[in-house]
């Protein structure tokens, strides 16, 4: 990604622009083919350092970048740039950077996903505790929980591929979009302005919007923040879960954590969630950008105006380049989380009981049992047994409601002991996860192909 939004990258592909309009110009009688030869014999000849002399001088990076290209190319630096405006260069070559670094996001997500897609089919009957406003609720399993981080990011995938197969450029359309320069140059050539647009993104391998300004419509490049930081919300959800599944406390999942990492330069004992952390950091910044990439649409008055120009150079690179460093560390913890069984069957044994008394209940009302008495008497049990646990006490919920007369008296003690097996309160979520670790495959195997 550092290298997609590099310096270098981006001169290389301004070049790539230029050759391709010389040839398609060539075609159209206007320059020879020695000169097309001599600007492609040049073309990764990058000298920013003499861009930059320039630059100092006139001002403008693009015709500094002209410039040190023309002095490379003493055939063909005359004719660099002929009929164009600045944004018929920047906009074209920003559109095929972002096509590229879409593509890289998508194909980090796609792994991303195959990883997690294997977790929750190995996972999708692990039962555990669920939680609702950071509270005991209802069991669930490992691999339903890890199927909803896995459905909320194949969302974001088909979003991606969605933004990514719109890209376009903005093609050859002038100063403020009518194609007159174009018009005129070709005069007497037999070759029209969209001919010679068609030659060129054919050549650079981009589409192009029907119609546009001086620059392609920003409306763009707010799609794109926006699919960027969608994906960059899911993976904070999964990693600000993973920070409260693996504090102490709770202790169920942990993210990796190396044999020689440092903790605390203050806490020799620590072993903090960094990674996790990370993620939460750059996605929280991430999600600010696309708002910028709003204003900029918003406020590309009239034909153009620049003041999109100076933000558009950062937010796209840190767009980018926090997305995939969020990327890489989701990977690195997806193949290296660790469920920590003995927690979870702690967890479950310890609050699980509690939920699996609807159960009890239940069974209850079917064999006749008055259901307000009988929720009476669940509830008495259940907040001696949450007391007891808050006096950091083990409670003896199960014990205490199987030997209560009045339960009894429907359900033998063996059946009653068994109803409240929380292991085994988790509904349909096996086989829920299961189907979602098949649309994540299906989605792949079509992206595949």
């Amino acid at each position: 990604m550092r290298s997609l939004w590099s310096e270098i990258h981006k001169r290389t592909l301004l070049r790539s622009f230029w050759v391709a309009l010389a040839r398609a110009e060539m075609h159209a009688g206007i320059v020879t083919a020695e000169q097309v030869h001599d600007l492609e014999s040049q073309r990764n000849n990058i000298d920013i350092s003499r861009a930059a002399e320039i630059e100092a001088e006139i001002n403008h990076d693009l015709m500094a970048e002209i410039k040190t290209y023309a002095e490379q190319c003493p055939i063909g630096g005359s004719i660099i740039h002929l009929g164009a405006t600045s944004m018929d260069a920047i906009d074209n070559m920003d559109a095929i950077r972002i096509a590229e670094s879409m593509d890289l996001v998508i194909k980090k997500t796609m792994n991303l996903l195959r990883i997690i897609a294997d977790l929750i089919i190995k996972h999708k009957e692990t039962p555990c505790m669920a939680f609702t406003h950071i509270q005991p609720a209802e069991p669930t399993t490992v691999g339903y929980r890890l199927a909803q981080y896995g459905q909320d990011i194949l969302m974001d995938l088909e979003e991606l591929i969605r933004v990514r197969e719109n890209i376009k450029g903005k093609g050859l359309k002038g100063a403020v979009g009518t194609s007159a320069s174009y018009t005129e140059l070709l005069v007497g050539t037999g070759m029209s302005a969209r001919d010679l647009e068609t030659l060129v993104t054919d050549e650079l391998h981009i589409k192009t919007f029907t119609a546009a300004t001086q620059v392609y419509p920003r409306k763009q490049d707010w799609f794109v923040g926006n699919a960027l930081a969608g994906l960059g919300g899911s993976l904070y959800k999964m990693a600000f879960d993973l920070r409260i599944l693996q504090s102490p406390p709770m202790g169920e999942w942990a993210e990796p954590f190396g044999a020689k990492q440092v903790g605390s330069s203050a806490m020799p004992f620590k072993r903090n969630p960094i990674r996790s952390e990370k993620i939460d950091s750059l996605a929280r910044f991430l999600a600010n950008l696309p708002n910028t990439l709003w204003h900029n649409a918003a406020h590309t008055l009239l034909e153009r105006t620049l003041d999109d120009s100076a933000n558009r150079r950062e937010v796209f690179p840190a767009a980018f380049l926090s997305l995939d460093e969020i990327l890489r560390t989701a990977t690195q913890i997806v193949s290296g989380i660790q469920f920590r069984s003995i927690a979870i069957e702690r967890n479950l044994r310890t609050y699980g009981t509690f939920a699996a008394t609807e159960r009890l209940l239940m069974e209850l009302g079917r064999r006749g049992a008055d259901r307000q008495e009988m929720h009476e008497v669940i509830r008495e049990h259940s907040l001696a047994a949450w007391d007891a646990l808050q006096r950091g006490h083990e409670h003896q919920l199960a014990e205490t409601l199987t030997r209560d007369e009045r339960i009894s008296a429907f359900i033998p003690q063996a059946e009653a002991l068994a109803l409240l097996d929380a292991s085994a309160y988790v509904g349909d979520a096996p086989e829920r996860a299961a189907e979602v670790a098949q649309l994540i495959r299906n989605a792949l195997d079509r992206s595949d192909t």
